[in-house]
Order: structure tokens, then sequence, then C-alpha cells
């Protein structure tokens, strides 16, 4: 495919004054009449916290950017063939979003409902990394989807928005991105953008998780150049240690053009899949050092919400970027 057939970015959604480097849509939500209440994650997390953000920091509709949706051209840059026909099994959608129901469920209602928001939200992500490079940092309400792969989808990924991103930015910005850093604080090992880039000099990949929950991908884990494998249970003051090493490790080995920061809120105490025990306190000042550590390089950060499965989760977030903001991390 040649690669003026693929435009992940309009024209118009270059730097314009009045609005903020964060992307969302109203089309992020999966609705199934109720049935989306059956699955552990909030559907609604992105609307939350807009609606959050929108009170705390005194913004309107239009202080947003909006993706458009991906399409299947697109999603081939990275998707092999095979792959996306699967996902025109309700049977296969059903395995990804580990909702079992989902196999009864016609596969053009699934495309609407469960699909199509997907590829809003990983559109969101490749519109988040374009951003980045013209503000110094973005951040897209939804996406993180790392636990899906070329060729393979799990762990409620369908789509592999964080290998899309790198390869967008890799083919479309050549003069400003030649070293990509990843760095995967979700409570899950990031086991599809490993598969994808692995033995890959240019892409750098810090991933911190629990050892003791899903995936558990021995194969992935060669990919990863700094790592820490957390017991059950993790608290606060070893969880912020690990990181604020592995940062310091990474960057005295690699430096970076841009850092995909996936900012899981599943390692949140009481969250029913990441078993770890950091605090909502514990979240906010890991997202300031994640910030304040590139930012004061100048280097760009692109915030991915990847998974987070309590009610808490939303408030925590837009708690955190309105903390962001007030250390002055989002100017």
């Amino acid at each position: 495919m040649d690669r003026e057939e693929i435009v992940w970015v309009r024209k118009e959604d270059a730097r314009v004054p009045g609005k903020l480097p964060i992307v969302y849509s109203k089309s992020y939500a999966v609705r199934f009449h109720g049935l989306e209440r059956l699955h552990p994650f909030n559907a609604a997390k992105g609307k939350h916290i807009h609606k959050a953000l929108c009170a705390e920091l005194s913004l309107v509709e239009g202080s947003f950017y909006e993706p458009e949706e991906l399409t299947k051209h697109q999603l081939r840059r990275i998707h092999t063939r095979e792959y996306l026909r699967s996902l025109r099994w309700s049977l296969n959608v059903a395995r990804i979003a580990e909702v079992s129901l989902m196999a009864f469920v016609p596969n053009k209602y699934l495309q609407q409902a469960y699909l199509r928001p997907m590829r809003f939200q990983a559109a969101g992500s490749i519109l988040a990394g374009k951003l980045a490079l013209d503000y110094g940092w973005a951040i897209n309400l939804g996406g993180g989807f790392h636990h899906c792969c070329s060729n393979r989808g799990g762990g409620f990924c369908p789509y592999a928005d964080i290998s899309l991103l790198i390869v967008r930015l890799f083919e479309q910005e050549p003069c400003r991105v030649r070293r990509i850093m990843i760095v995967d604080l979700d409570a899950h090992q990031g086991n599809g953008h490993e598969r994808d880039f692995n033995n890959w000099e240019t892409v750098f990949i810090l991933d911190i998780y629990n050892a003791f929950i899903y995936p558990r991908d021995h194969a992935a884990k060669l990919s990863i150049r700094c790592g820490v494998e957390l017991q059950n249970q993790t608290e606060d003051a070893y969880y912020l240690r690990q990181l604020s090493r592995c940062l310091m490790q990474s960057l005295a080995d690699f430096r970076p053009d841009v850092v995909i920061y996936n900012a899981g809120t599943d390692v949140l105490k009481g969250d029913p899949l990441g078993n770890l025990d950091i605090s909502a306190e514990g979240v906010l000042e890991r997202d300031r050092l994640v910030f304040s550590t590139f930012r004061a390089l100048g280097i760009p950060v692109v915030m991915l919400l990847s998974g987070g499965y309590t009610k808490a989760s939303a408030h925590v977030i837009a708690d955190s970027i309105v903390n962001l903001r007030q250390h002055g991390l989002l100017d």
C-alpha cells in the first residue's frame, strides 16, 4: 500500500488556538442496550473524564480534539487481512472482549456497537501522537489497547492502536521521530506491542506489571528492555521507587524523540483485574513523575488511558490531569 493512501490526520487537525491537545469523541462509548454492564470495563469512562475536565478546568465542548473513525486501509498498515476478517465472526469478537454472550449477537451489531467505538479510540491515539509533537504533550481519553498485535486481539483489545501510532510516527514524521519509547504502566503486561516490535532497535519498551495476572506472555517479554515484574498487592512506595529507577535507567540507555505512555489505572487498590494496591495519590504521583521526567527534557509525551476497572478510575484520571495542569506540565 502506498503511503499516500493513508491520511492519518486531517490538515485542519493541526494546532488550533483555544484547544487543548486532549482527544475525545462521544463515539468512544460502547453501547449494547445494557449488555456492556456485564463487562468489567467502564464503557463510559471517557465520557465521565470529559465531563469532569470541563468542570474542573472550565473547558467547553470545543476545547477538545475529535478523531475520525479509522478506515480498513489504515488498519491494514499493521493488521493482517486474516485478522481483520476474523472480526467478522461474533465468536472471535466475543473471545477478544471476554463476553461470551457476544458470540450470539449478530456481527453487524457488534461492528456498530463495539468495534466502531474501538476504531474511534484507536484513531484518537494516532491523532494524539500528532498533537504531542506540536504541543509537547497530548492525552487520548481512551485507547491503550496493548494486548492486541498485528494478527491477534485479546484482553478487551481488538485493535493495536499503539503499534499503529508508532508506524504512523515513523512513516509520516521521519524528520522529528526516529526513536520511540513506550512506558507501559498498566497493571498487565503489554504483550501486543511487545510482539509487534520485537528486535526493533528504534523502539524501547519499559513495562512494569503484575507478573501473576493475564497475559503471562513469556515470548513477548523478550522485547522488554527495562521491566519490573510486580508481586500481588504491591503498594505505593515500592512501585514509585521502581518507576523512578526504571525511568532513569531507560533514559541512560535510550533517548527517545517521543514517549507513548500507557497509563492504566487498573493498578488502583481494589481493581478486580490488576490485583495491586496503589492508592489514588500514588497514581497522581506516578503520572506526575512520568510527565515531569520527559517534559523537562523536551520529549513529547502521548498519554493513553488503557485499563481501569473500578468506579473510581475515571475520577482518579480526571484528578491526575488536573494535577498535571497545576504542576505546569500541561502548558
